[in-house]
C-alpha cells in the first residue's frame, strides 16, 4: 500500500529561455511530483508511460526516493518544446511535438495506493474509463491540465473547456487547476468563486495555484497560503510540486496545515532548477523562517 501512486508520462523537454539559452531535460508532472512527494517522506510509486528506449524511467528516478517505478511501454513518447518570453516564466509558448498512447485501465499495476494522482499533460492522456478505474480503487487526485490542454494540428497547445467535467468531477477527491484553467472551466476570473463552483459540481477539494499564492476549498470555506520564493530559477514544475505536497500531507494533516506545507515546499523548490531533492526538515525550516 503506497501513500501515493503518481501516474503520467515523463517528457523530453526542449526549453528555450527568454534570453535564448536552451536546455534538454526530462520533465512532466510525474517527474516533479514523484521526486517531491518521496523527498518529504511519503511512500510513492510512479507509473510512467512511454517508449523506454528513448526515455528510461528507471534512470530518470534513479536519484529520487521513489519506492517503485511501474513502467508502462508505449510505441511513442511525449516531447515538449517550451519557449519562455519573460524572466519569471509566466508567459510561454508550448509545442507538443510527440505524445504517448493513452492510458488504459489495464496499465494500472497490481498494487494499491491511498491516493491515485493523475498528472497528465494533454487531453486524451487519461480517457474517462481510466479515471473511473482509478476511482474504483481509491481517492483520485486530478491535475485538470491533462483534460484541458488540446494538441492542435500545428503542434500548438490550446486550453479549452472540459465538456465532461460535470460527469467526471464527482469521481474526484482532489482537483488541481491553475488560475487560467479555473477561469476557463467556470467562466469567472474570481479564483474563490471558481473553487466553490468546482466543489459544487462534484470535486471534494479544489486546489488553485497562482504565481502569488495557492488556495484550497472544501466547498465550505477558502484556505490560502502565499508563495515566498527568494528567486524563480526553478519555476518549472511549480504546480506539480505543489499538488504532490498537498495530496500527501492531506493524508495526515488538515487543509490549512497541508496547504502551508505545500506552499513552503514549492517556494523552496522554485529556488533551484529541477525537481525537489531536499528533505522534510528543509521545508520545516523554511516554514519557520518565512511563514511564522
Amino acid at each position: 500500500m503506497f501513500d501515493s501512486m503518481i501516474i503520467g508520462q515523463i517528457t523530453l523537454d526542449h526549453n528555450i529561455d527568454y534570453d535564448g539559452r536552451e536546455e534538454f531535460i526530462n520533465g512532466g508532472a510525474v517527474t516533479f511530483s514523484g521526486y517531491a512527494a518521496a523527498a518529504i517522506g511519503h511512500s510513492v510509486a510512479v507509473v510512467p508511460k512511454g517508449n523506454t528506449r528513448v526515455i528510461d524511467p528507471f534512470r530518470v528516478f534513479a536519484d529520487s526516493k521513489v519506492e517503485k517505478v511501474f513502467a508502462v511501454e508505449s510505441d511513442t513518447y511525449t516531447e515538449m518544446q517550451n519557449t519562455y518570453f519573460t524572466a519569471d516564466r509566466e508567459r510561454r509558448r508550448s509545442l507538443n511535438t510527440k505524445r504517448i498512447e493513452p492510458y488504459k485501465p489495464s496499465d494500472l499495476p497490481d498494487a494499491e495506493a491511498r491516493i491515485y494522482h493523475l498528472g497528465g499533460l494533454v487531453a486524451g492522456d487519461f480517457p474517462h474509463e481510466f479515471v473511473e478505474a482509478c476511482a474504483a480503487r481509491g481517492d483520485v487526485g486530478l491535475d485538470v491540465q491533462g483534460m484541458m490542454r488540446y494538441r492542435n494540428d500545428d503542434e500548438t497547445l490550446e486550453l479549452r473547456d472540459w465538456p465532461e467535467k460535470r460527469e467526471i468531477l464527482p469521481l474526484i477527491r482532489y482537483l488541481k487547476t491553475d488560475a487560467a484553467e479555473a477561469e476557463k472551466l467556470t467562466g469567472t476570473d474570481d479564483r474563490e468563486k471558481a473553487a466553490f463552483l468546482l466543489c459544487e459540481w462534484g470535486a471534494k477539494e479544489v486546489v488553485i495555484t497562482h504565481n502569488t499564492e495557492v488556495i484550497a476549498c472544501d466547498g465550505k470555506q477558502i484556505f490560502r497560503a502565499p508563495l515566498r520564493p527568494r528567486n524563480l530559477t526553478g519555476r518549472t514544475g511549480r504546480g506539480d510540486t505543489t499538488f504532490a505536497g498537498y495530496l500527501c500531507e492531506r493524508l495526515h494533516a488538515d487543509i490549512s496545515t497541508a496547504l502551508t506545507f505545500a506552499a513552503a515546499l514549492v517556494s523552496l523548490k522554485m529556488e533551484t532548477p529541477g525537481p525537489f531533492k531536499g528533505t522534510r526538515e528543509d521545508v520545516y525550516n523554511y516554514i519557520k523562517t518565512y511563514y511564522c
